[in-house]
């Protein structure tokens, strides 16, 4: 099982994140005058909700007077979209969503991976008979634009020989495009869990076309220039996440009774969505530039991206390692 660890050692993880966080460059510079960190909690980032109830963020922060502002992001689009306007300093998405963001000129670097999880598939309802991606011609898909299940949608006609014009693309935030499946609005669903795991579960959808090795990395995202700004905050922010991640290894029976509540999920829900969902990882770095590259020269290639745009050096531009040197890779 993806969270299958020991207390110990995850106690001894949680020791060494913090000794490694505490060492990593820009430690010694001081706060300066900044009063609030915002970040972003969201229910496919179950470390975020571990962090937000544990309150180690603002245990780390009070004793320099800076608080803390929470954001739920219902999607990488949101909390992109808050990253570009300033409204949030970290926020939480899927690997290539924050590529697009970043060769569209959102200016953020991914520094922390929260997860490793198959969190998006295509789902059809329960009666339906489409039983692969070819069956989609013509249909109407629900999908949220410039999320992972977006860019898994897109990947997935273009290996069936289709494009996203070969399908009705109906453009809804992820709740809504449960909602539409389940109403029959829409003929399938590009989902997202803990969302996709519900409709699962509480309606019998069923998931019709998987590919793990598509989805993409969950990865924590800076402002560009309040990283450069307050660096040693940076590394403050990695070190309370580490904590929270290895509470979160240590503790799985609690974590999935966390995402139940704050999601509005049944525990059953919950653990469904773990089940596809692997926290040991934090580190980012050539693993996670190599899925995003993959992901990138596909998109490139079925035009999804300009031909004249250089993937792999915005995907340099994008991931910056130096803040999770020593962490689980």
């Amino acid at each position: 099982m993806p969270l299958s660890i020991t207390r110990r050692a995850a106690l001894a993880l949680l020791a060494l994140s913090a000794a490694t966080v505490a060492a990593l460059p820009g430690a010694a510079r001081a706060a300066g005058t900044i009063s609030e960190i915002r970040l972003d909690y969201a229910y496919y980032n179950p470390v975020s909700l571990v962090l937000k109830e544990k309150g180690y963020l603002e245990e780390e922060l009070k004793k320099d007077g800076i608080g803390v502002r929470w954001v739920l992001s219902l999607g990488s689009n949101k909390a992109l979209e808050f990253l570009n306007a300033g409204s949030l300093d970290f926020g939480s998405t899927a690997g290539s969503a924050a590529l697009i963001a970043r060769i569209n000129g959102n200016p953020i670097k991914s520094v922390y991976v929260y997860s490793k999880p198959e969190w998006t598939a295509l789902v059809a309802g329960p009666n339906s008979a489409i039983a692969s991606v070819a069956d989609l011609k013509g249909k109407r898909v629900a999908v949220t634009r410039g999320t992972d299940p977006h860019i898994f949608l897109v990947r997935a006609l273009a290996e069936s020989k289709l494009t996203d014009k070969d399908v009705k693309l109906v453009l809804l935030q992820h709740q809504d495009g449960r909602l539409a499946l389940e109403k029959g609005d829409v003929d399938a669903w590009a989902g997202l869990d803990p969302l996709m795991a519900q409709a699962e579960l509480d309606n019998g959808a069923r998931l019709f076309h998987r590919n793990a090795g598509a989805n993409t990395w969950g990865v924590l995202n800076v402002r560009e220039s309040f990283a450069k700004e307050q660096p040693e905050l940076v590394g403050r922010v990695l070190r309370a996440y580490e904590k929270a991640r290895a509470h979160a290894l240590a503790n799985p029976a609690e974590l999935k009774a966390t995402i139940a509540a704050a999601a509005k999920l049944s525990e059953p829900v919950a653990a469904r969505q773990l089940e596809r969902t692997d926290l040991g990882h934090a580190a980012i770095g050539e693993a996670q530039a190599a899925t995003l590259l993959e992901a990138g020269l596909a998109l490139q290639q079925v035009g999804f991206l300009a031909a004249d745009v250089d993937v792999k050096g915005q995907v340099a531009a994008l991931i910056d390692p130096s803040y999770t040197k020593g962490l689980a890779p």
